[in-house]
Parts: structure tokens; C-alpha cells; sequence
């Protein structure tokens, strides 16, 4: 029994020391017993040698204060340095796993990946053991401090940032002047020299001089981005060119200084030679135009003949077109009324209550359409031409009321009404639908012979059941996200989601369905061109009539 005893301390005792080996956090103690030593020190590859003394009031300091130097520094052990092996380097992405993975993705990071040893790592910017808070003055990531961290590596850039309007600013301790990192980013630092970074310049700056609190802040135009993207320069870039100037292309890089400084680019003195770079042989009468100036304030007298020439060409082109459109709507009108003279007689296809129907249906389906995408979008120039979204949106509402109405309607006349079941009986679906439309396809493709239809055929019957179940589902989702508080009683917060998806993506499958198919077979079918006017006054020519609609004793 008492071997026994013997034998499980020794296991223990083994399965103790092969525990702390393996993943056993080590003392602080233990390693400032050699690195507490100031005159510590190694000597690398290439036989330089550096310090590696930790100083422990420096380690107490920083962010990592609780943390044991052997969390970060997994791969010793406590045989360390006995075993000859020297400590690798840190794994941030322990701990930092979002942060480490942006970090690769940038110009650093993709340096490293190809073997560049001289790129900058984390502790190159963060430091080593005296990493502090980003908001902290000690930091060296702190605003004060970026320029000066970054131009270890970049001194010269560093030096004109320095020198620049955002290098004042932070001298003065504006916090919003901006550093490396706004234009640059944080971990994923992205390289803005190359061509294809022309457009990433100009949204880089954007970030800034589009902002209204920053641009009141520091009493700078609000218009600058808004004036330069309406600017051949800005449209050009927005297209896709590389060439085109961007900010960085007249404000230049990093010591961009005011137009007032004598050394800036865009001074008067030098306006010939930075726009000389992309337009050579460039006069001071073509440096005299203006860039960042809104027309519509300006009173400077080229550009206010420039704007009474705009209004002048608007009222032109406005009276011009309607007085063209006027002469040939008449032209139109009178022409259409001559061939429907010369088109016979005439068979009533639609009486005065269905097409009171089909108006309605007609009417709100457009609204709803032009409403309906100038709210999902708001950006886009006929979405403004209709007021706030406010407007817009009770628009949409009572055209999708005025639509139910009008189904609901049509349900009481197809069911309650001689016309209308005898409409419903002529509208239904029948096998002879699918022999029709397979003896139709033979028709267009190999020119047999076509097939005969009663009052409806499968044109009509495909577009009626399609709207018939556009609407239900158009209603039914419509309803779910203007009423979605009551509707989450009953359903999960998902279903409105999905309703609002439904309702979408069904609006766009109705208005491709109406102009693939409808508009053709009513205005588009050389044999109804310009239209079908049975819409307006009920009736198609009865030559037509025949050959179309053949079993249709009743008409």
C-alpha cells in the first residue's frame, strides 16, 4: 500500500513538471533575474549587438501589465537560456487576431510575406514592452506621435507632414489634424502612389474635407469635394481613370501647405508648373480657371456669364422641346385617328366597367412602381423630383390601398356579377392552353400553322393569373412592413426582413414582366402599333378581332 503511495507521487510529480513545461506561465521574476540587468546584452547574425534588458517599471507601466512575459513569449521554457535557445518573435495574432490579420493585408504586412526583414512589424509602431493605450500621450501611436513613429521608417515623408497644414495643426494639438494613419489607415496601410490608388487618394482626403464638423471646426469651404467631383478632374476619376489629376495631383502628398504659402503647389507662382505636369505648355490664361468654385455663388464675372448662359440654354431647350412635341403630338393624334377610320368596324373587347377596372389597376400599379424604387432609391433624380420621403412614402401607401381596393373590387364582380363569372369561366386555365402554346412554338419557329384562340388565349389568360398572384403577394408583404410593430406579435423580427426582401424583388419581376410582355402584346406587336386602344375605348378592329380570337362565336 504505502509503494503504492510512493508510485502516484512520482507520477504526479512527473505529470507536474511535464505540465509546467508545456504550457506553465513563468514568474516575471524568474526572467528579470537576467533581463533586469541594464547591461545585458546579445549579439545577432550579423554581429551587432543590442540590448535586452527589460525594464521592469516600463512593463508595469504598459497595457500588458498583468501579463506574465511568458504569454507572450510561448516559446521558452524555464530551461531558458540554458537550452540554447534564443526567444522568437512575438505572435501578436494571439491576442490580436482581427488587428494581426488587417496588418497583412497591408503594404507592411504583404513586405514581410515576400521576405522583406526591414518592414515594419507591430512592436515598430506599438514598441516592445512599453506598449501604452492608443489615447495616451506616452503612446507612440498617439495623435501627437504618429508622424514621428512612422518617419523611423519614412523621414522624409515625415519631415514634409511635419511641415504641412495637418503637421501645424498637430503641433497646436488638434486632435482632428490629420495624421499618417487617416489617409494611410491603421493596420491595413494601404500605398497611395500607384495609378491604380487615384481614386483611393481622392476618397482618402474626402474622409476629412467632406466632413461639416471638420470643415466648420478649422473654418475650411464646405464645398471642396462636392465642387471637385463635379469637376472634369473629379468625374473622370469617378469613371475609372487613373490618369486624371486627384487631390494629391495639385495639393501634392504630404507637405500640402496653403495657397497662400509661397512653397505650396497650387500658389500662384507655381499653378503653371503643377498643371504643366499633366497639360503641357499650360499659359497663366489657363491656370486662371477655377476648380473648387460653386457657380451658382460665385460673383466673379466669368463665371456669372457662365450661369446666365446655363438659364439661358435651359429655357431654350424647355420651350423648344415642347413647342417640337406639341406640333408632332398633333401630327401623332390625328394620324392615329385616320388609320382607326380605316380599320372597319369595330368589335367591343372591354366595356365601360372593365375598363374603369383596368384604369385603376393601371394607375396605381405605376405609382406604386415610381414610388416604390424612389424609396429603396432615395439618392437617384427622379426620387427627389417627388419631395421628402415622407411624401413619397404616403404616395406609395395609397396607391397600394387603391390597388387592393381595386382587386377586391374585381373579386366582387367576378363573383357576384353575369359579366364577370362569365369572364372568370373564359379566363381559367385549360389543357387546351398548353396545345396552344405548343402548337404557337411551332407557329414562330417553323412557320405551321397557328393556334386558335376563343375570347382568351394564353397570352392573356399567363398575364391575368400573374398579376392575380403579383398582387396577393405585393399586398400581403406591403402590409407586413408598413404594419411590422403589430406584425412582430405574432411573427419573429426575420419575417419583416423577409417580406420587405419579397416585396422587392417581386416589384421588379412585375414591372420586367409588364414591359417584356404586356407592352408587347398592346403597343409593341406590329399588328396593334402604336397600341391596342381597347384600354380606352373598348374596342379593336374587328379584322384583327378574327385573327386573333377565331372561337369567339359571342363576339
Amino acid at each position: 500500500m504505502r509503494y503504492s503511495v510512493v508510485r502516484l507521487a512520482v507520477v504526479f510529480s512527473l505529470f507536474s513538471c511535464a505540465t509546467l513545461h508545456a504550457g506553465e506561465i513563468i514568474p516575471n521574476e524568474k526572467c528579470l533575474e537576467c533581463h533586469g540587468d541594464k547591461d545585458l546584452t546579445k549579439e545577432l547574425p550579423d554581429g551587432k549587438e543590442v540590448s535586452i534588458f527589460a525594464d521592469e517599471a516600463k512593463l508595469k507601466a504598459s497595457v500588458h501589465a498583468k501579463k506574465a512575459c511568458s504569454e507572450c513569449h510561448k516559446d521558452l521554457t524555464e530551461k531558458h537560456p540554458d537550452d540554447g535557445k534564443a526567444a522568437a518573435a512575438v505572435d501578436c495574432a494571439g491576442c490580436h487576431k482581427d488587428q494581426s490579420d488587417s496588418f497583412g493585408a497591408s503594404v507592411h504586412g504583404i513586405a514581410q510575406g515576400k521576405g522583406n526583414k526591414g518592414a515594419a512589424t507591430c512592436k515598430d509602431c506599438h514598441g516592445t514592452h512599453e506598449v501604452f493605450p492608443l489615447n495616451s500621450e506616452k503612446s507612440q501611436i498617439h495623435y501627437s506621435k504618429v508622424v514621428k513613429t512612422c518617419g523611423k521608417c519614412h523621414a522624409d515623408e515625415a519631415s514634409d507632414v511635419t511641415a504641412s497644414v495637418h503637421g501645424q495643426g498637430l503641433a497646436k494639438g488638434e486632435r482632428d489634424a490629420a495624421t499618417c494613419v487617416a489617409c494611410h489607415a491603421e493596420h491595413k496601410i494601404v500605398g497611395l502612389k500607384e495609378a491604380s490608388a487615384s481614386y483611393k487618394t481622392t476618397a482618402a482626403c474626402s474622409k476629412c474635407h467632406a466632413s461639416e464638423r471638420i470643415n466648420s471646426r478649422f473654418a475650411m469651404p464646405g464645398d471642396r469635394v462636392k465642387t471637385f467631383f463635379e469637376s472634369y478632374h473629379g468625374l473622370a476619376g469617378q469613371g475609372g481613370s487613373t490618369l486624371a489629376a486627384n487631390c494629391a495631383s495639385c495639393h501634392g502628398y504630404h507637405k500640402i501647405l496653403p495657397s497662400s504659402s509661397p512653397d505650396s503647389t497650387i500658389h500662384p507662382s507655381h499653378l503653371i508648373e503643377t498643371c504643366g505636369k499633366c497639360h503641357p505648355g499650360a499659359t497663366q490664361g489657363f491656370v486662371s480657371g477655377k476648380i473648387h468654385t460653386d457657380e451658382e455663388k460665385s460673383g466673379e464675372t466669368g463665371m456669372v456669364v457662365n450661369r446666365w448662359v446655363k438659364k439661358i440654354y435651359i429655357t431654350l431647350i424647355v420651350v423648344t422641346v415642347l413647342l417640337l412635341g406639341f406640333h408632332n403630338g398633333i401630327a401623332w393624334c390625328r394620324k392615329v385617328a385616320a388609320r382607326r377610320k380605316t380599320q372597319g368596324d369595330l368589335v367591343l373587347r372591354m366595356d365601360s366597367n372593365q375598363r374603369f377596372q383596368h384604369f385603376v389597376l393601371m394607375t396605381s400599379f405605376i405609382v406604386l412602381a415610381v414610388t416604390g424604387f424612389a424609396l429603396k432609391f432615395p439618392t437617384t433624380w427622379y426620387a427627389h423630383l417627388m419631395g421628402s420621403e415622407e411624401i413619397r412614402r404616403w404616395i406609395h401607401r395609397i396607391a397600394g390601398l387603391v390597388l387592393i381596393a381595386g382587386c377586391l373590387y374585381h373579386v366582387f364582380y367576378a363573383c357576384f356579377t353575369a359579366k364577370g363569372r362569365r369572364f372568370l369561366r373564359d379566363i381559367f386555365p385549360r389543357w387546351q392552353d398548353f396545345c396552344d402554346l405548343w402548337t404557337n412554338l411551332g407557329h414562330l419557329l417553323c412557320g405551321r400553322p397557328r393556334a386558335r384562340f376563343g375570347r382568351f388565349g394564353y397570352p392573356e389568360k399567363i398575364e391575368y393569373w400573374a398579376v392575380a398572384w403579383g398582387t396577393v403577394i405585393m399586398g400581403v408583404s406591403g402590409l407586413a412592413i408598413w404594419f411590422k410593430i403589430d406584425v412582430t406579435h405574432w411573427l419573429p423580427r426575420w419575417a419583416i426582413d423577409v417580406a420587405v426582401t419579397v416585396h422587392y424583388y417581386e416589384a421588379i419581376l412585375a414591372c420586367l414582366a409588364i414591359i417584356v410582355w404586356h407592352f408587347y402584346h398592346v403597343m409593341f406587336d406590329p399588328d396593334v402599333y402604336p397600341m391596342n386602344w381597347a384600354w380606352l375605348d373598348g374596342k379593336v378592329p374587328k379584322k384583327l378581332h378574327e385573327e386573333e380570337h377565331p372561337l369567339d362565336k359571342e363576339e
